[in-house]
């Protein structure tokens, strides 16, 4: 785990690709909400990845609907192959920074895009939150019985990478190799983000505790402190 080092470095909302993971189940339940209040902030910036055509939602989303043609299903594979196209997309876009969130996070995005004026994204940043107490220890496959321990950001509660970072990913992680890395290790697409960074790449995850996941109550948050909130 990191600390932060604060220094303006003046991004601004075009500087963002935001990515939303969905589900074809879930446009009608919890897109509407998204598209009524904070998707209105970041027009421009927010794109949904999802596992079907919706005409309706592509054009409510001012064709902001990426199908993935990944699996509908919430498996392990079906979130890595998510991931993997949500990597992909931003590596195409140019934006210096790449914000993961799931359907049903809500985003502060004037919030978001004052945290991120603190951070350079020439430097490598990976910024979240853990939601286990401890770094998550697995058996390495490579080495028989030896174990490795890293701590991941939980996707539900969002997470952040600078460009820089992201360009140092593509040996490992890109055009689908994320996929691969989370078959091996058989673990979420969360946690697999973790292992490439952490493990596989020896950079620090940051820890923002702003970001916050449905495994954390609400009531445990202040109401005088929403505004400062960034999920």
């Amino acid at each position: 785990l990191a600390t932060g080092t604060s220094r303006p470095v003046g991004t601004q909302l075009t500087d963002l690709f935001i990515s939303v993971k969905t589900t074809h189940n879930y446009h009608k339940w919890r897109l509407p909400v998204i598209l009524k209040t904070w998707f209105q902030l970041a027009k421009d910036q927010t794109w949904f990845f999802t596992d079907s055509n919706d005409s309706e939602y592509q054009e409510k989303t001012n064709g902001h609907m990426i199908n993935t043609n990944c699996s509908s299903s919430h498996n392990r594979k079906a979130l890595c192959c998510k991931m993997s196209v949500e990597f992909d997309v931003f590596l195409e876009s140019n934006r210096k920074w790449f914000c993961h969130f799931d359907d049903d996070n809500y985003v502060n995005v004037p919030r978001l895009v004052k945290l991120l004026a603190d951070y350079s994204p020439q430097e490598d940043w990976y910024l979240g939150k853990p939601s286990i107490r401890a770094p998550l220890e697995i058996l390495n496959k490579d080495k028989s019985a030896q174990k490795i321990s890293f701590w991941f950001a939980t996707g539900g509660a969002g997470f952040c990478l600078s460009r820089s970072l992201a360009l140092k990913m593509i040996p490992v992680a890109s055009g689908g190799k994320f996929i691969s890395i989370g078959e091996k290790i058989r673990l979420p697409d969360d946690v697999t983000m973790g292992y490439i960074i952490e493990h596989l790449l020896k950079k620090p995850l940051t820890v923002i505790d702003q970001f916050h996941s449905h495994l954390e109550p609400m009531k445990f948050l202040r109401q005088d402190s929403f505004h400062d909130q960034v999920s």
